[in-house]
């Protein structure tokens, strides 16, 4: 892992970025002291969603949906 401080790294940006893209892992330090680490971008896969896929593990009261209590209600200005 290749550790640099602030000003190199504002320097040699481009080449900085071409060994990260060649997969290499980078700290930016400031005065010594490690401030951020580099690492090359990847895009994570979208899991995709699944309608009913909760169906049968979650549950609702048969009241979920009626009104607020009135002391709640006032609480929050309804």
């Amino acid at each position: 892992m290749l550790q640099m401080n602030i000003h190199e790294a504002k320097t040699h940006l481009s080449q900085l970025l071409e060994q990260i893209e060649a997969g290499e892992d980078v700290i930016i330090a400031r005065h010594g002291k490690p401030i951020a680490r580099l690492i090359p971008y990847s895009v994570k896969p979208v899991q995709q969603r699944e309608p009913g896929s909760l169906h049968g593990k979650i549950s609702f009261n048969e009241d979920f949906d009626a009104p607020l209590p009135d002391d709640i209600a006032s609480a929050l200005g309804m």
